[in-house]
């Protein structure tokens, strides 16, 4: 087993412009399976299982799910650059104006579309190539990766390296077009056949898928949405409270060393160790940020329980799917009168639930202050 360890996943091809690319070996690769690995998976998957258990017991976890979803979003765009923050992500969505590039805001709402979208076509579709690409297609459709032919895998060679790089200059060459393609069906029947434990199967996917880079653009993201929509899929997670992007931004150097070693010295078990803590240490943040979330919720429908208007309780409803409401938009999407929901909304107010924040006296923002607290505390690294 020693003999077999640091040795390099895959192939090198030479190419036409005499540089040399990185073609994967098939999964799964051989384990070391050190008592410190069997530790690691065996706290990832206690912690995921409570996380999956206390979020099945949430009173609303889809409408619950909706504020993580968001600040995955946010997060996840920014290990790729986008500067927009998750306050200005879900005043937008409330309708509010936000200084913020629409651009940007367009980039990290196409994610939340995409996840949306991949949860639905897991109806119907399997976690497979024509799911990446179609999620592939709603991450990057009108945003500045359009030009990347969205939802289409990519048919001339990509590299990764800083801005204005060359393959002569790059950090790292994925296959070319003709050997990806083989190197995708690997990945796909390992997804479908694969007898390991599915939290060493996700961490060895989302190695490969990113060794592999198959889109012009948008990897990064694709990787990281594979990762929700896998958990989802195997019923690992009833709903999905639980995203990577806050660990791997918290921890980037150490992300993208730890897929750097296992292309350049085959260092498995370092990089699942790496993702299984990741797995364990988001698993009891996000459990206790939902919980925190609930026992606020529940609290503030106490405090309005005696109101004889169903309005507020609606209004907390919302909040609990994005902490920004504006007046115009939850009249106009709760089928009510201006009036009603103004009402309604300075009760909220004068209970301290929500605080008017854009200043104006026309299309009022209001914010759900205690809940945002909550979503934007740092992620926790240590157990």
């Amino acid at each position: 087993m020693a003999g077999k360890k640091n040795r390099v996943p895959g192939k090198k091809v030479r190419c036409p412009g005499g540089y040399l690319a990185f073609a994967p070996d098939p999964l799964p690769p051989e384990l070391d399976w050190t008592p410190i690995l069997v530790s690691a998976l065996s706290d990832a998957d206690r912690l995921i299982g409570r996380l999956a258990g206390e979020g099945g017991k949430l009173p609303n976890p889809h409408l619950l799910m909706r504020p993580f979803l968001a600040r995955e979003a946010v997060l996840s765009s920014r290990i790729e650059g986008t500067q927009a923050t998750l306050g200005e992500l879900l005043a937008d969505e409330a309708g509010a104006s936000v200084k913020r590039s629409p651009h940007e805001l367009r980039e990290v709402a196409n994610y939340v579309a995409a996840l949306e979208y991949g949860l639905r076509r897991l109806k119907k579709l399997p976690l497979s190539l024509r799911l990446i690409r179609e999620v592939h297609g709603k991450l990057m459709t009108g945003v500045r990766g359009n030009v990347a032919t969205p939802g289409e895998f990519r048919r001339s060679q990509n590299w990764i390296g800083q801005a204005g790089s060359t393959p002569a200059t790059a950090t790292y060459i994925p296959p070319p077009p003709a050997e990806m393609k083989e190197c995708l069906a690997d990945l796909e029947r390992f997804l479908h056949e694969t007898v390991l434990p599915p939290l060493v199967q996700v961490a060895l996917a989302h190695y490969q898928f990113e060794a592999i880079h198959p889109f012009l653009d948008g990897n990064g993201r694709v990787g990281r949405l594979l990762i929700t929509l896998f958990l989802v899929e195997r019923g690992i997670l009833p709903t999905p409270l639980l995203y990577l992007s806050a660990f791997f931004e918290a921890t980037r150097r150490e992300y993208y060393d730890g897929l750097r070693g296992v292309s350049e010295r085959g260092e498995w078990e370092r990089w699942l160790g790496y993702f299984l803590n990741g797995v364990a240490r988001q698993s009891e943040d996000a459990l206790g940020r939902a919980e925190r979330i609930n026992r606020r919720l529940s609290a503030w429908r106490l405090g309005i329980a005696g109101i004889s208007s169903r309005t507020p309780a609606l209004l907390l409803e919302r909040l609990s799917a994005n902490p920004f409401q504006t007046v115009n938009k939850a009249a106009l999407e709760m089928g009510m009168a201006f009036t009603t929901v103004q009402r309604a909304m300075e009760k909220l107010e004068s209970l301290s639930i929500v605080t008017e924040v854009s200043g104006g006296k026309r299309d009022r923002v209001y914010c759900a202050r205690a809940l945002m607290d909550i979503l934007e505390e740092p992620a926790r690294l240590a157990p």
